[in-house]
């Protein structure tokens, strides 16, 4: 059973003092090998070692939802070499870590175009995914060859194909085809290695999310780090469009 969420721009989510749903850019690995005079691939690799702590935080912070952006759609732009390793390292990552996630009560959801990936790395994302699917204790989402244009596309398509006759389409027709429709928008959104923009990420999703930026590199990001992000957020007054009068009076 797929449970639907309401969006933020129809709807009021309820405050929590720890983020519901944190999303992540994870960047900054391969400037935090170049500064170490390695190639890019190892700061990937420290990368995966940093997903693993970051988990482990949020589940113990009991934070529900935790999605990260591990390959956008524009990533195959970058040399040919190093995605070959990145595809390889995702091969590695899901082989080793899955068995931990389900140990560990968490669940693993896999977003994007999957058709340009090999029918080994389809086998295993469908695999891991059927393994944990059944864990409530905090939901793991790799977004991998995502774009939130495309997301947008493709949920266009789906409710077309699902509703010929229709002529017109409603923001819930299209939410409940986003990817993301398992779960709650995202409460945190954070930025690791400086950049400050979405890079395409989670676009229709992060409409009223908060927004962190941090100069700390992908592979530096620890828990310390996830709680100053955190603290951040709780200091945010979230308004949804109402002034800071009705908060306080709510």
């Amino acid at each position: 059973m797929i449970r639907k969420f309401f969006s933020s721009t129809t709807e009021i989510p309820e405050a929590s003092p720890v983020p519901r749903h944190i999303a992540i850019i994870m960047d900054g690995n391969g400037r935090w090998a170049k500064k170490r005079h390695m190639p890019r691939v190892a700061g990937h690799v420290q990368g995966v070692e940093r997903v693993r702590d970051i988990i482990k935080s949020c589940a113990d912070r009991r934070v529900e939802y935790l999605t990260l952006f591990a390959f956008s759609s524009e990533n195959w732009r970058r040399p040919k070499d190093e995605v070959t390793k990145l595809m390889e390292l995702f091969v590695m990552a899901l082989e080793r870590e899955v068995d931990k996630l389900n140990r560990n009560g968490i669940r693993l959801r896999i977003i994007g175009d999957l058709s340009r990936f090999d029918d080994k790395l389809r086998k295993l994302i469908a695999e891991g995914e059927k393994t944990t699917a059944e864990h409530t204790r905090l939901t793991l989402t790799v977004a991998a060859n995502y774009g939130g244009r495309w997301d947008i596309v493709q949920a266009t398509n789906a409710w077309r194909a699902a509703n010929p006759e229709a002529t017109g389409i409603t923001e819930q027709d299209l939410a409940e085809h986003l990817s993301m429709a398992f779960a709650p928008e995202p409460d945190l959104f954070i930025r690791t290695g400086g950049e400050q923009r979405i890079s395409n990420f989670l676009l229709w999703q992060l409409a009223y999310t908060e927004l962190y930026f941090t100069e700390t590199l992908w592979p530096d990001f620890d828990a310390a780090a996830l709680d100053i992000a955190i603290t951040s957020y709780q200091k945010r007054e979230r308004r949804f469009g109402r002034t800071s009068e009705q908060l306080v009076k709510s």
